[in-house]
């Protein structure tokens, strides 16, 4: 039985050197977004709000298709400048990859961001041809699962090009957080907290789901994880679910940065899974 909430989705207070984390981040991926050069176009609109922006980094050659990453932080931290050089692996693979940024909690709220994700979506595949393959990290696993829910703000054109969704420690059933100090900002009511549940809503036909979680992480993701490929599978989804040795929180997303790990293989569609 858990007691304390707020410990159990607490990720920094468990993860040695945990403050070294996002100084490294925001140092590579400004490193990857000048080894780019013109391959990279920041800051683009998706409309009209101040973070409501995204960067789009292009392969050398024509796009296999279009991959994009949905960054985390509690729906409450963190913008698309902090994670660039997660597109390298990506973008070596052949692929162009998208990075948006969106309004933060509690200036929207939870169903506001699930908006603004899916009209990045709409927008940035007018740019690109071809499948669409999604990864979010924390809540932007959350985020990325929302796409391909049947009441997903995505229209049904660009929702039948997702050929896959990548959730990397996802947030798939809100309400726990209803009873963490955490809801002071994100102002989960029973409601939203239901109706933004990816594990609580059925997937669109054909969808197709890889839950990643780190094995070392804390107890609540893993069975976050876990839950949504269960529940998903029920509802005739493709899932499955990757428990990665040794990775915590803040380590599981790395592999996104190179073209030959596991993890990239899997948003890219090379390891063969929903290809």
């Amino acid at each position: 039985m858990i007691t304390d909430w707020d410990d159990a989705y607490a990720n920094g207070a468990h993860i040695e050197g945990a403050d070294g984390y996002p100084p490294r981040w925001s140092d590579a991926a400004a490193a990857f977004r000048a080894s780019l050069g013109p391959r990279a176009e920041l800051d683009m609109p998706y409309g009209e709000g101040e973070r409501q922006r995204f960067d789009l980094f292009y392969p050398e050659g024509a796009p296999k298709g279009l991959a994009i990453f949905v960054h985390g932080g509690y729906w409450m931290a963190f913008d698309k400048s902090a994670w660039s050089h997660l597109a390298a692996g990506g973008v070596a693979a052949g692929w162009a990859v998208a990075l948006p940024s969106y309004t933060l909690t509690p200036a929207a709220r939870i169903t506001q961001i699930t908006e603004e994700i899916g009209t990045a979506v709409e927008t940035i595949a007018t740019r690109i041809d071809g499948p669409i393959r999604l990864a979010g990290h924390s809540a932007g696993g959350h985020l990325v699962s929302r796409m391909v829910c049947q009441d997903a703000p995505v229209h049904a054109g660009i929702q039948d090009r997702i050929a896959h969704v990548l959730s990397i420690s996802g947030v798939h059933d809100l309400r726990p957080l209803r009873r963490t100090r955490m809801n002071d900002t994100l102002r989960l009511d029973g409601a939203e907290a239901i109706s933004e549940s990816p594990a609580l809503l059925a997937p669109v036909d054909g969808s197709r789901l890889t839950a990643w979680v780190g094995a070392s992480e804390r107890p609540e993701f893993i069975r976050q994880t876990e839950l949504l490929a269960n529940v998903w599978t029920g509802l005739g989804a493709e899932t499955r679910v990757v428990r990665d040795p040794e990775r915590h929180h803040f380590n599981v997303i790395d592999g996104l940065a190179d073209a030959g790990h596991a993890l990239c293989r899997a948003f890219t569609g090379d390891d063969g899974f929903a290809g």
